[in-house]
Parts: C-alpha cells; sequence; structure tokens
C-alpha cells in the first residue's frame, strides 16, 4: 500500500462507482439511513486516524462507498414522476428544444425528422387544466410536414404517444431507467401537421451550425458529406444503415460519433499550428510563452468545437478532461495522469451517479485508462526507439505510437462493447491504425480550414480536401468489413460479468507493481461468462404479441407486426443467433413442440381471444403453456404465461434444465423500484388528486 503513493487517489471514484451501484442494482429500494450512518462514520474515523496513513485512506475509501450511494439515492429521488400520457390520439401543446434528424433505416429510406418538446400540456377532458409536464417528449413528424420549428417555437400537433418501453427480456436493455434519469416522459408519432403558435428565432448558433450542414452538403453530396456534416457540426441524421454497418463492422464506429477523439484531434492541430507559427519568429519564441498560447488556443478552439456539434454529453466530458491536460501544461505538470483522469470521474459521479451505468461513460474512462497505464509502461521503449530525434525514427517512433494507442484504447474498450453491442471486430486494430492517422493528419486539419474559410465563401477546396480523405476512409471501413470474421456476433454478456471485467481492468491499470497483472483473472472469468452463463429456451415480449423457440441454432420466431421487430432484434444480438420461423403449424395457430425432450403447448394466434380453450388432447403431456391470448383455464395443472401474464409481470425468458422449468419475468428481475411502473399503473396523473383520494 505504501508503494502505491498517489496512484490510491484514482480508486476513488472506482469505489463511488461501486456505492452508486449499491443502490441502483438491487431489486428494492434500498434505505438511505444506514448509508448516511457510514457516511458520518466515515468521516470522523477520517479525521480521528488522519495521522495513520492507512486507516484514513481506508476512511476515505468508506466515504466515497457511502457518498456513491447517497447521491444515487438523491439523483433518484429527484426525478420527477412519470405523468400518465393519453392513450389515443390527442392534440398536444408544447415548445420546441430541438429539432433533430433520424438516420434513414435503410439505403432507400430518407430518414425522417424528430422535434423535442418541453412544457406540452394535452387537450383531453381528462387532462383539462393541468400543468405543463416537467418531462420532455420526441415526437417524429411526419415525412410531408413542410413545418420547420426553431427552437423556442410554441407548436401545436396531433399526435399519438407511448410511454417507455419495458426491457425486450428480463436483463436487457432498461428504457424506462434510462427515460427516468434522463427527464423523459415518452415518445410517439404525429398524425397530423405541425401548427407553429408563437415562432421564435433560433439561437445564433444553432443558425451557424444549419448553415454550415447546408454548405457541406452542398459541396459534397451523398455519405461522404453527410460523415462531413458528423465530424464538423454533429448532424449524424444523414447517415444511412449501410454505411453505419460497415463502420461498425470494421470497429471504426466511433468515427461517426462526436466524442473525445475529434475534439483531441481538432485541439492537437490547433495546438501544433499556433506554437509553429509562434515559434516561426525569433524574438517570440524566445520572449513569448508559446507553448502555454498555443494550449490556451487549443482549449479555445476545443470549446467552440463541442458547442458547433451540439454539445453532447461525451464530448462535454471529454472538454472536461482537456482543460485539466490545458490546466497542466500551464502549471507545468504532468498532461495525462491517473489522477486527473480520477477527478473528473469524481465530478461526473458527483454530478451524476447513474453514469456508471452509461455505456460511453464506461468506453470512454476505459479507453483512457488503458492508454495512460499502457503509455506509462512502455514510456522506456518509445524513448529508446525515438533515439537521438532522427527523420527515419522519429516517423517510426510516430507509427508506433499511433498503432499503441489503436490497440490500447480497443483492447480496453473491447469488453464493453462485447457486452453492450453484442460483436466481437478482430480486425479493429488494423482499421483505426489505417483511419485514425488519415482523420489527424488529413481529415480534421481540412475541415478546420474549411470552417475558418466559410465566412468569406472560400470552403469549397479544402472541403473538397476533407472529402478525399473521407473517401479513403469509407474505403478502409468496406474493405475490413468484407474480411472474414470481421463482425462476429457473441451472446449477451449480464450485468456481474462486465462489472467483473471492468474492475479487473481498474485493478491491471490503477495498482503499481507485479499485482496489477491479478487483474487478468477477473477479465478472463468475466469474458467466458458470455458462453458459459445459462441460455434461455424461449422467449415471450412484453405483449406477448411475439413468441420465439431456440433450437437448433435458430431463434425460431412466431409470426409477428412491425412493433415486434424491435425485441426480435433484441433476442438475436442477446442470444447471437439468426431469426428464422417457427414450424408451419404454429404460424396457424395452436401447436405442440419438443424443446430438450420437454413438451411445450403454443398459441401464437387466436382469433377467438382465448374463448375456446385447447382440447385434453392438446394438454396432455404438457410441460407449459405460452399463449399470446388469454390463457383462462387451458390445460389444468399446467403452468402458463399468456397476455395477462406479459401484462402484470413484462417479458418472460424460459430455461429448460434438467427436467426443470425456470420461468423470469422481467418484473422479477428488476423488482420494485422507482422507474418500474406497478402492474396496471399508466403513470402519475396530471391532475392533483382529490382530497378523499
Amino acid at each position: 500500500m505504501a508503494e502505491q503513493g498517489r496512484r490510491l487517489f484514482g480508486w476513488l471514484p472506482v469505489v463511488m462507482a461501486l456505492g452508486a451501484l449499491a443502490f441502483l442494482m438491487p431489486r428494492f429500494t434500498p434505505p438511505a439511513w444506514p448509508a448516511l450512518i457510514g457516511f458520518m462514520m466515515a468521516g470522523a474515523g477520517g479525521w480521528f486516524f488522519r495521522t495513520q496513513p492507512l486507516f484514513r485512506f481506508g476512511a476515505f475509501l468508506f466515504l466515497a462507498l457511502t457518498g456513491g450511494y447517497l447521491d444515487a439515492a438523491w439523483q433518484t429521488k429527484r426525478q420527477s414522476p412519470m405523468p400518465a400520457l393519453p392513450t389515443r390520439a390527442t392534440i398536444l401543446t408544447g415548445r420546441v428544444l430541438a429539432l433533430e434528424s433520424l438516420p434513414p433505416h435503410s439505403d432507400d429510406d430518407e430518414g425522417g425528422r424528430r422535434i423535442i418538446l418541453a412544457h406540452a400540456t394535452f387537450d383531453t377532458p381528462v387532462d383539462a387544466g393541468m400543468a405543463p409536464l416537467k418531462r420532455t417528449l420526441r415526437l417524429k413528424l411526419r415525412d410531408d410536414d413542410p413545418a420547420a420549428p426553431q427552437p423556442g417555437s410554441l407548436i401545436q400537433i396531433r399526435a399519438m404517444l407511448r410511454p417507455p418501453s419495458p426491457p425486450s427480456f428480463p436483463g436487457g436493455r432498461d428504457l424506462q431507467r434510462e427515460a427516468w434519469f434522463s427527464g423523459i416522459a415518452g415518445s410517439g408519432y404525429a398524425l397530423g401537421q405541425l401548427s407553429i403558435l408563437n415562432s421564435q428565432s433560433s439561437s445564433r448558433l444553432e443558425t451557424v451550425r444549419e448553415k454550415t450542414a447546408a454548405r457541406i452538403e452542398a459541396t459534397l453530396p451523398g455519405q461522404t458529406g453527410a460523415i462531413a456534416a458528423t465530424l464538423l457540426v454533429g448532424e449524424t441524421g444523414r447517415i444511412n444503415a449501410t454505411t453505419r454497418q460497415e463502420f461498425s463492422a470494421s470497429g471504426l464506429a466511433h468515427l461517426l460519433a462526436v466524442a473525445g477523439l475529434h475534439l483531441g484531434l481538432v485541439m492537437a492541430a490547433v495546438t501544433v499550428s499556433v506554437r509553429a507559427l509562434l515559434t516561426a519568429s525569433e524574438r517570440l519564441a524566445l520572449y513569448w510563452p508559446c507553448r502555454e498560447i498555443a494550449a490556451l488556443a487549443g482549449l479555445t478552439v476545443g470549446v467552440g468545437y463541442v458547442l458547433l456539434t451540439g454539445a453532447h454529453l461525451p464530448s462535454v466530458r471529454a472538454l472536461g478532461m482537456a482543460v485539466l491536460v490545458t490546466l497542466a501544461l500551464l502549471t507545468g505538470r504532468r498532461v495525462l495522469s491517473m489522477r486527473s483522469l480520477a477527478i473528473i470521474a469524481l465530478a461526473i459521479l458527483l454530478v451524476s451517479p447513474v453514469s456508471v451505468l452509461d455505456v460511453s461513460f464506461q468506453m470512454s474512462f476505459a479507453a483512457v485508462m488503458g492508454l495512460i497505464a499502457g503509455y506509462e509502461a512502455l514510456r522506456e521503449p518509445l524513448t529508446r526507439l525515438r533515439g537521438e530525434g532522427g527523420a527515419g525514427r522519429v516517423i517510426l517512433s510516430h507509427l508506433t505510437a499511433l498503432s499503441l494507442t489503436s490497440l490500447l484504447a480497443g483492447l480496453a474498450t473491447l469488453p464493453v462493447s462485447m457486452a453492450h453491442f453484442g460483436a466481437f471486430q478482430p480486425w479493429f486494430v488494423l482499421a483505426n491504425l489505417l483511419a485514425v492517422p488519415m482523420a489527424a493528419v488529413w481529415i480534421m486539419p481540412a475541415g478546420l480550414i474549411s470552417l475558418l474559410l466559410m465566412p468569406i465563401h472560400a470552403s469549397a477546396l479544402p472541403l473538397t480536401i476533407m472529402g478525399w480523405g473521407i473517401q479513403i476512409v469509407q474505403r478502409i471501413a468496406r474493405t475490413v468489413a468484407a474480411f472474414p470474421l470481421a463482425h462476429e456476433p457473441v451472446p449477451h454478456m449480464p450485468g456481474w460479468p462486465l462489472l467483473t471485467v471492468l474492475l479487473g481492468l481498474c485493478l491491471l491499470c490503477l495498482w503499481k507493481g507485479r499485482a496489477r497483472f491479478a487483474g487478468f483473472a477477473p477479465i478472463t472469468i468475466g469474458l467466458l461468462s458470455i458462453w458459459l452463463v445459462p441460455r434461455p429456451d424461449l422467449l415471450v415480449s412484453p405483449d406477448a404479441g411475439l413468441i420465439a423457440v431456440r433450437a437448433d441454432g435458430v431463434l425460431q420466431a412466431g409470426p409477428h407486426s412491425s412493433l415486434e421487430r424491435l425485441p426480435l432484434q433484441d433476442w438475436q444480438q442477446a442470444l447471437a443467433l439468426p431469426a428464422g420461423s417457427l414450424p408451419p403449424d404454429c404460424l396457424k395457430g395452436l401447436c405442440r413442440m419438443t424443446v430438450k425432450g420437454q413438451t411445450v403447448l403454443l398459441r401464437t394466434k387466436d382469433t377467438s381471444d382465448g374463448a375456446i380453450p385447447p382440447s385434453a388432447q392438446d394438454c396432455q403431456g404438457v410441460r407449459l403453456f405460452i399463449s399470446a391470448s388469454p390463457a383462462r383455464t387451458a390445460c389444468p395443472g399446467v403452468p402458463f404465461i399468456d397476455r395477462f401474464s406479459v401484462w402484470k409481470n413484462g417479458a418472460y425468458a424460459v430455461s429448460l434444465r434438467h427436467g426443470a422449468l425456470v420461468l423470469i419475468s422481467d418484473r422479477s428481475w428488476r423488482g420494485d423500484r422507482p422507474w418500474v411502473p406497478a402492474i396496471g399503473s399508466h403513470g402519475m396523473p396530471n391532475l392533483p388528486l382529490a382530497q378523499a383520494e
């Protein structure tokens, strides 16, 4: 412990994140008073043992643990309740927060537009006189709607609304929890044309974004222009499904989402250019602090770039890290260290402890932690490689550094990517080794020059040069995506193996000494769990509209509508299996299937809505009855899952193990938490209840 020194500070955000998880993960809402008592005791213990480093550090760890727990409890408590949304078409009035472009689902689709509304009210008899919603609504506009509302405008529109969807299977992505903490009330789609009641001009920054995106698309048509608009103004709505798939399969999907990489490239280009210009003058180089001036110029442009691209959470998080890096340069401290990374992590967790469950939080900090630890371990070999600074050695050291950056960041984030996206991309290092240098020395510098020249209408040439570089990156992504095993699906990783992997990565990167290599053990255990954890044999969607059976390496699904497309995709990703169809008898209605030696009765269609029960012959020897309609009194003594079962308990996963029948519902998995709606609940009424009630 004494050898760790200041590196022990890096464990504070880790322990704080564990405290937040201790509150967020249980299937019941744990009380806050034990953590409050522990927090006060830890504070008192830290003061009492302030002269004993080991006990003082233990007190700080317990303080961070209970602090994360209490912070998560407070964040959960202060969220507004989910409102009751109209179940039928309604006219709603609200103020526009943003107008977004939606990515197309296919190459033939042109995408669409979505508005984010705040302070919405509903024109229904039940909600007459309601106060404006405290949560936001996301509404997809009609494709033929010519209206272009500006942020701040008051609008009215007829629409269908729906609350956040429950998980597609027990343990799946929890959109209801995400909506609870992000302040979203629900989403929907417009049925009529949008009417602008009170037009308000957009902000100057939003106007600049729109004009810049239009200028880019006019110079660079097609997907090249769509990628350029993404890199320069954060406009991702025009990238089609094929481009996304190619970049995802090649491990280059991070280039299509403005985050730390893009901000780092922009700031590096500005810093290097400004310093080169200043040192070109002998007087300025001798009398001015050129390094500090260049760093401040890079940070200033970085702030402008984050605002221009929409100030999304990953880029804002990266900007906080950039501020610390700039302060380190100005004060002569180490530019990148675990201490600065820990400070940023602590700040984010203090503001929003639920961020520990966010994939962007996990991937960004895993990548930076891997880079810092990797370069600390390889500093001496890299210094020897650079030697005296000859041209050949400098080029070789830069190429080695780029390769190491791609390798270290990719390996650190690979388990997180596998857990959240269900894919293994073995060629990501090669793709990033070719594409990231292109973005660093060609694409982003040309894009910055085009932004500087746009006010004088001279941006066509640098945009064209930028487009050439983007086309090369597109060709790299297309080529690597065609390699064998480029995008291998992997089964769903539960929460505890991912936690094990991340803790092993923290031990490997944060600890000092040979004991750090013990971190490979939990990482290996977590990765092996992907193939060792039992998989469900039958799945039922949250509305019982889709039933699927895992058999013969295929996910055999019953007939379903377009509303069930997303659950089916989630099941395919979770099980890493292709989709197929149930036997023809099952597609017609009632059928018997043998799954792992046990007979299951399926009813995927029922025109009688449960009024006609299965015959005694159909029920003979049946181990489980699954029905898309009410089961009522069918098959006495046989366990069943029907429409009422999923109405009460959500989606179901069924496992048949050694003759035993294991039924897991979404409600039994998530438990009783504020973001899990009660049985039959549609949300908090928008008008106050009567006194008698």
